[in-house]
């Protein structure tokens, strides 16, 4: 009988050895990406690739379109993607927020109604985005009411807020137009830098969350953090350009790859769509935040042409970008197959500087009236008018400088561009009211105005007093007839 338990004992330890082998070999067939030797018993607690085990805490997003009317049709045709993309990785919509104007899907001038694309050949977006935040309700003030989860500072809308928890991961991601330390909305006043610092810092100290993952893009979106974005905020931010260049639109009218023929308007721009048809074409459980921002710092150069690109930054808490980018937008099973990271998606891309799509908009609109003679006349009274203000707002900017540093330093100050780590202006408050000076009697800065903020800052980094930037601007402006220019009408921008 001992005989017989031995001989039994050992055909039961064989067949256990050849199961183990086959499991394991197993393993390695089902896994073609994991090229190491994948063990089927492990240790307790012991963890192969950290993209398995989901960690603990919700997944929130905050997506921001900063503009309106349909000449900025990309912003939220970007922000509707990007709801998307977070919707198929399993980001739960009570917890994705999104401002946008929404004066787009069913305005007159789209060629589809109800439908908004992002990509030449892409789905419709729009469909199921909510409208937690639209119209007169996309502000500054909500946005960081948002973002702090206070309910009691919000003002219209949905009420939707980050309600997050110190165990917790948040997204943010916003697209419009710029400037040196600001970033636009649709009601004034504008995003300035260290409002919106203050408000990590805020969202920071009251453990409201994990980790944070900021994407923003703007021209001259570096400003809004280069000097002033600590590192131990547990924040990590890119940016689709530096302290001192444009952004780009992309699949724009005239230019390759090209909308559909019906389309007068760009249909996204070229930081926004390198992230998003990144995240779509690689698995997320596999590709870091690092990686991808090397991918879109590639593509956003348009491979080293910066010419027709511009340099993508990044700030604050760089051990962040370790991570694997599901944990931030989520995870979509139809993509376990697809490779890890850094597969080039498209050739070099023609694209539109952010600030010039307002008129190629224009002009697209006027070429394809045909023989409206009335409208077309109407588009180009107010193209030049658009770029009379234009002309306006440049030589308003720099007689003021002329006024209050000389002819031969005026324009050399005003441009000045501080050294790297340092921000953009040393006292922000004196930054708005030389802004709203300058809006007072010269009229709205309005998106392509918001370059001159550079200028301004300038101006108090120089120890220009309010009086004396008053005077200045009284002369510059006084024969301008202001009209609906007037902030009265439109608001201060600060």
């Amino acid at each position: 009988m001992a005989v017989h338990s031995k001989n039994m004992f050992s055909i039961v330890l064989s067949l256990w050895s050849w199961l183990l082998l086959l499991l394991t070999l197993d393993g390695l067939v089902a896994r073609p990406n994991h090229l190491e030797w994948d063990p089927v018993i492990r240790l307790p607690g012991e963890v192969v690739d950290d993209a398995e085990v989901d960690e603990v805490g919700t997944r929130w997003a905050v997506l921001v379109a900063g503009s309106s009317g349909y000449g900025n049709y990309r912003h939220q045709a970007d922000v509707c993607h990007a709801y998307q993309l977070l919707i198929k990785g399993g980001v739960k919509e009570e917890n994705i927020v999104v401002f946008m104007y929404d004066d787009i899907a069913n305005n007159e001038l789209n060629p589809r109604p109800g439908v908004i694309i992002n990509h030449p050949q892409g789905p419709n977006v729009y469909v199921g985005v909510p409208k937690d935040y639209t119209g007169d309700n996309v502000t500054a003030e909500n946005l960081y009411a948002v973002i702090l989860g206070d309910k009691s500072k919000v003002k219209g809308g949905s009420g939707k807020v980050i309600n997050s928890k110190s165990e917790d991961r948040i997204f943010i991601y916003y697209s419009d137009h710029g400037g040196p330390g600001v970033l636009g909305m649709p009601n004034m006043p504008y995003v300035y830098a260290m409002d919106f610092i203050d408000v990590l810092k805020k969202k920071h100290a009251s453990g409201g969350y994990k980790k944070m993952v900021v994407y923003i893009e703007a021209c001259e979106s570096g400003s809004m953090f280069e000097g002033v974005m600590p590192k131990d905020l547990n924040v990590y931010v890119t940016t689709a350009s530096n302290a001192q260049e444009s952004s780009w639109g992309t699949y724009c009218p005239g230019v390759e790859p090209a909308p559909p023929p019906e389309y007068i308007t760009c249909l996204g721009d070229l930081y926004s769509v390198a992230w998003m048809e990144d995240s779509e074409s690689h698995n997320l459980k596999r590709e870091t935040v690092k990686q991808q921002y090397k991918s879109v710092k590639e593509r956003t150069s348009n491979y080293n042409n910066y010419a027709l690109g511009s340099h993508v930054m990044q700030y604050g808490d760089t051990n962040i970008t370790d991570e694997k980018l599901y944990l931030y937008q989520g995870f979509d099973p139809a993509t376990v197959n697809l490779p890890p990271h850094n597969d080039k998606l498209e050739s070099k891309m023609e694209v539109v500087n952010q600030r010039d799509a307002e008129i190629l908009f224009m002009w697209e609109m006027y070429k394809r009236l045909d023989h409206q003679t009335e409208k077309k006349r109407e588009i180009l009274e107010k193209i030049a008018e658009t770029v009379k203000h234009r002309n306006h707002l440049d030589g308003s900017v720099e007689l003021i400088g002329v006024l209050l540093f000389g002819p031969t330093k005026g324009s050399s100050v005003l441009q000045a561009v501080r050294a790297t780590g340092l921000p953009l202006v040393d006292d922000w408050e004196c930054l708005k009211s030389r802004v709203r000076l300058f809006e007072t009697h010269c009229g709205s800065l309005t998106q392509y105005g918001m370059k001159h903020m550079r200028a301004f800052a300038n101006i108090c980094n120089s120890g220009i007093s309010e009086d004396s930037m008053e005077k200045a601007c009284m002369v510059a402006c006084g024969g301008y007839k202001l009209e609906l220019l007037h902030p009265s009408n439109r608001v201060y921008s600060a």
